[in-house]
């Protein structure tokens, strides 16, 4: 493919026509036209539908775009890096990030890379949906316990863990008696099987209490509606201070907040700054470090 040919469509495809595309970097009209057709002919595809004063990407096209405007910016900055000699992160970061996480850290996060990193323009949204990173434009996504996906590499950055808390005036219910319980959306577990040094035991459980976010389940939970199983760093300060009560931890595997990033795209500069900057935060990536920013 012709990568000259590719950047003008490219070019034509964000500023949204052929005039407006001239015009704004001083290329001939008529050779952006060229080039495109070209590229047209060449992947015999038709990228555009020309009306009389409208020009609009076809299905094929939008996805050509999609697909590679990101690619050729990224190769755009990284030869300017090295002809320049500089590797200092600028340009457009855009992250997504899981709801929990975002809503208990990505806010002080995203200052402090701000801050550090001025030439760069951080945009965070969140998600607890599968996200396709390159439909939908994203440099790094955020995730936890992720599928397999040949199409992303990552890391894990950070490890939680599941516990069952509730407040002090609850007791565990004995035998085979529900204890009222407060859960995320519709889960409907009948009951917990938690691990404790004595062993791992049974709970059976009554949803009373059915809300959308694990800040809220926290904060029913902090005001004695019943039980429920929340991340460690979550509910940490109100365990030390003693207005929640540890039953044990959920059985089953750590939580794992992973990053991702396509295999096939090169790793920007300024991906690679924020993930050292994650790496600063949490160096040992542990439920306390995370407790303890959150708390901070």
């Amino acid at each position: 493919m012709d990568l000259i040919a590719l950047a003008d469509f490219n070019l034509v495809a964000r500023h949204g026509g052929f005039g407006k595309a001239a015009r704004a970097t001083g290329r001939p009209k008529a050779t952006l036209s060229r080039r495109v057709s070209e590229l047209e002919s060449n992947l015999d595809l038709r990228l555009f539908e020309r009306g009389g004063r409208t020009l609009k990407l076809t299905q094929e096209g939008r996805a050509l775009h999609e697909r590679t405007g990101a690619l050729l910016t990224e190769l755009d900055e990284t030869a300017a890096a090295i002809a320049s000699g500089g590797d200092k992160p600028k340009g457009k970061l855009r992250i997504n990030a899981p709801l929990l996480f975002s809503q208990s850290a990505m806010g002080r996060l995203a200052a402090g890379f701000a801050l550090l990193h001025p030439q760069v323009r951080l945009e965070v949204t969140t998600d607890d949906r599968h996200v396709d990173m390159i439909e939908e434009g994203f440099d790094l996504v955020i995730r936890v316990n992720p599928d397999p996906d040949e199409g992303l590499v990552g890391r894990i950055f950070l490890r939680d863990r599941l516990v069952v808390v509730a407040g002090p005036n609850l007791k565990r219910p004995k035998g085979d008696l529900a204890v009222p319980a407060v859960v995320r959306g519709n889960d409907e577990t009948a009951a917990w099987d938690i691990r404790r040094p004595a062993g791992t035991s049974r709970i059976a459980v009554d949803p009373v209490l059915r809300l959308s976010s694990l800040m809220m389940v926290r904060d029913a939970v902090r005001a004695g509606v019943g039980a429920a199983r929340l991340p460690l760093s979550l509910v940490s300060h109100d365990l030390a201070a003693g207005t929640l009560v540890r039953w044990g931890d959920v059985e089953g595997p750590d939580i794992a907040l992973w990053t991702l990033h396509p295999s096939r795209r090169l790793l920007s500069v300024r991906v690679s700054a924020f993930l050292d900057y994650l790496k600063e935060a949490f160096p040992k990536g542990t439920p306390d470090e995370l407790a303890a920013y959150i708390g901070g």
